[in-house]
């Protein structure tokens, strides 16, 4: 009787691993299909380049419904906020609307840098937020605020001074390591990025929630800091993990420029969603200045 349960458990289990074995296989083949097939790329790559079309339009009509709203004000934190986004946002777009001829330019440094080059800006987009908290943080609390400006653009320009060191050495080098240095350069900024939202829109957020309760408009700032440090944070750390994974285990072919379906989740992931729900969360306009001469009839 035992002799032929265990036949029979034995029987199901080779049923069950050689069923598994067939979905793996057939999912490698699909796998293998979508990476070679020109329909695919096309569909998801236009899709990506549709998504940023859009984000780049939403953070474009922003500037102009603040300009509209207070043209005395100028360049403010808020409209450079969205300018950047505006940018970055229509550089991705042009590079995924032209990708069959983005992905073979030579040389391949000019490639890695079209692709960077976004990355970059969208780091120094969002640590302008970083600094804008930091700002009104320091105010708050009634400490010097006037180096932080001085320091985020000395931060942002070393980064690019090393980032172009970096090109510079995978053109001058042809040894693989000066790809990985590019890599693992973009890691670190995203985790350093994701440091600066968590520390100082921690502080913000515990600053605000320490308000009292009856305060105006508190809870709707202090939302607005939770989600925005949480979104930005978790972002910034996915970009670290993925490409940080992406050069240390070669081996697992996980590389976020190797395969259409990567891309597509990569940058939904860390670029297209979490700008999308920034502009969103940050689609407030400035009040209207009211002039000193003349005061509206109650």
């Amino acid at each position: 009787m035992r002799t032929a349960r265990a036949i029979s458990w034995a029987v199901e289990a080779d049923a069950t691993v050689g069923l598994v074995n067939a979905i793996a296989g057939k999912g490698l083949q699909w796998w293998n299909e979508i990476n070679e097939s020109d329909e695919w790329q096309r569909w998801l790559y236009y899709t990506l380049c549709g998504c940023y079309c859009f984000t780049s339009l939403v953070a474009l009509v922003q500037i102009i419904r603040i300009q509209f709203r207070v043209p005395e004000y100028g360049w403010t934190t808020q409209k450079l906020f969205h300018l950047m986004n505006f940018f970055v946002n229509g550089l991705r777009a042009l590079l995924f609307g032209f990708y069959p001829n983005v992905f073979v330019l030579k040389p391949k440094v000019l490639e890695i840098a079209l692709f960077d080059l976004p990355s970059l800006l969208f780091f120094s987009t969002y640590t302008l937020l970083v600094l804008f908290w930091a700002e009104i943080y320091h105010q708050a609390r009634s400490q010097p605020a006037d180096k932080l400006r001085p320091a985020y653009i000395i931060i942002n320009t070393i980064v690019y001074v090393i980032q172009i060191w970096i090109w510079v050495y995978i053109k001058a080098s042809p040894r693989s390591i000066a790809g990985d240095m590019a890599k693992l350069f973009l890691s670190v900024l995203s985790f350093f990025a994701a440091l600066g939202f968590l520390i100082y829109g921690g502080r913000l957020f515990l600053m605000l929630w320490r308000f009292p309760i009856e305060s105006k408009g508190r809870s709707k700032k202090l939302n607005e800091v939770g989600y925005l440090t949480g979104i930005c944070s978790t972002c910034f750390l996915i970009r670290c993990i993925m490409v940080a994974i992406s050069e240390c285990d070669k081996d697992a072919d996980i590389d976020v420029l190797d395969h259409p379906i990567l891309n597509f989740v990569y940058y939904m992931l860390v670029e297209i969603l979490p700008s999308s729900i920034a502009l969103f969360i940050l689609r407030k306009l400035p009040p209207k200045r009211v002039s000193h001469h003349y005061h509206p009839i109650h």
